[in-house]
């Protein structure tokens, strides 16, 4: 049996994803897999990206990863392209949607929200229906998923039916419940299509919020008051740019 953790939604926090990869190491896990947005809403896009490819093994992209690369974007997100500098941006620009393997004889795809699209998103309320597509195909080519896990929405939780197991790992550096860094773990017979026992559980994880608070104030980063409340509440803040309400999160 191996164990695998699988965390998410870092945005750019670096003493929250500290946290997590000491939690990880204490369990003795040396398998991690990243379900993309490294970058923003805090100040350490950088550094969080470095660390997220020195201990990650796979990496998939996430939306604001998918943004950031652009041309055309917004102040907050100009601000992050200017520390990340060419080559992370390009090494941002080459991941993958999705990856897939075989666990105690299930099929697991793992994405940022959709293994089709970075910006449909689903939540723990949406229907039945709506939930079994992301458990669709991304191509003609490949077999339905038996277990899917994401990112995106910010809200850990795990769900079971019809045959299926569906996981959200929730927020690293983001999280929008409480305000304790989440990600997943995922055990069994690693690329083994033999079925038996598997697990996958939540892990929550305090870290020193005060200390990405500090990080966040000491800098000129647009959007920081915002960023500031969500680690403080675990709530959403929506803000407005030029007149618009943005919702990239």
């Amino acid at each position: 049996m191996e164990k695998i953790a699988i965390i998410s939604d870092i945005h750019g926090n670096l003493p929250a994803l500290s946290a997590v990869l000491e939690d990880i190491k204490n369990r003795g896990i040396e398998r991690i897999f990243c379900l993309g947005d490294l970058i923003g809403k805090g100040p350490s896009s950088a550094s969080v990206v470095d660390t997220v490819r020195e201990n990650c093994e796979w990496v998939v992209k996430g939306n604001w990863d998918y943004y950031v690369t652009k041309e055309h974007i917004s102040k907050e997100l100009k601000w992050h392209q200017n520390k990340l500098g060419k080559e992370r941006l390009e090494y941002m620009k080459n991941l993958p949607l999705y990856l897939e393997f075989y666990i105690s004889g299930k099929l697991v795809r793992l994405f940022h929200a959709s293994p089709k699209d970075l910006f449909h998103r689903t939540y723990i309320t949406n229907t039945l229906d709506e939930k079994m597509k992301l458990f669709e195909s991304p191509s003609d080519l490949k077999k339905p998923s038996d277990i899917v896990g994401y990112g995106d929405i910010h809200g850990a939780f795990i769900d079971n039916f019809k045959g299926k197991s569906l996981f959200n790992v929730g927020s690293v550096g983001n999280p929008l419940e409480i305000p304790q860094a989440s990600y997943a773990i995922i055990e069994g017979h690693y690329q083994s299509e033999i079925s038996s026992p598997i697990l996958t559980s939540l892990v929550r994880v305090p870290y020193d919020v005060e200390k990405s608070i500090a990080d966040a104030s000491a800098t000129d980063m647009p959007k920081k008051t915002e960023y500031i409340k969500e680690l403080k509440t675990a709530r959403y803040q929506r803000h407005k740019e030029e007149g618009q309400w943005t919702e990239i999160d």
